[in-house]
């Protein structure tokens, strides 16, 4: 018995256009401090990070959580490397969507 294969393209979660997403949908995101760290990790790292190589003070099951919903609101970009599920802030969509939210949310984690 064969074992279909999935191509990695098959394993690419759906990702919303960024000119489809509100300011709310956004915010609510950003309202979590685990999610606020994430994206924080992401903007300085400024390159993309596996979900495991970001310590979060979470379960394996709520990390995956926080990141599935980071997605749905169109921060982060994800994609398979391998086995590793990588994680991209799509920071130029955002950038251009909502000028200068990143920059605001980094600037008053470095002040939490």
């Amino acid at each position: 018995m064969a074992v279909a294969r999935r191509s990695g393209q098959e394993r690419i979660p759906p990702h919303p256009d960024t000119r489809t997403i509100g300011l709310q949908q956004v915010l609510e995101a950003l309202v979590d401090p685990v999610r606020r760290q994430i994206v924080s990790e992401l903007y300085a790292a400024r390159q993309d990070l596996a979900c495991g190589t970001i310590d979060l003070p979470v379960s394996k099951s709520t990390a995956t959580h926080h990141f599935h919903v980071l997605r749905e609101a169109g921060l982060i970009r994800q994609y398979y490397a391998g086995t590793s599920r990588m994680n991209a802030l799509r920071r130029d969509e955002i950038d251009e969507a909502f000028p200068g939210l990143l920059r605001a949310l980094v600037a008053r984690r470095d002040r939490e």
